[in-house]
């Protein structure tokens, strides 16, 4: 799995308020609202929650990813 790009604070702080929110369900939250986004024609937060849907993944993993060192 590739990492997910994050230009800001703002990603991890919209993941974790999803987490904290709507638990296992918060990656779907997050799929929902970038398929929003996407209806409205909104690329910019399209993009946006499609990264924070993936950075959930990355947070509620149990095991390593990536390089180990």
């Amino acid at each position: 799995m590739q990492l997910p790009y994050m230009g800001g604070r703002k990603g991890f702080e919209d993941a974790a308020r999803l987490i904290e929110h709507f638990g296992a369900n918060a990656g779907y939250e997050a799929a929902l609202r970038a398929d929003r986004s996407r209806d409205l024609g909104n690329h910019v937060h399209f993009c946006h929650w499609r990264q924070i849907e993936r950075l959930i993944v990355q947070m509620t993993v149990e095991c390593p990813t990536g390089s180990v060192h």
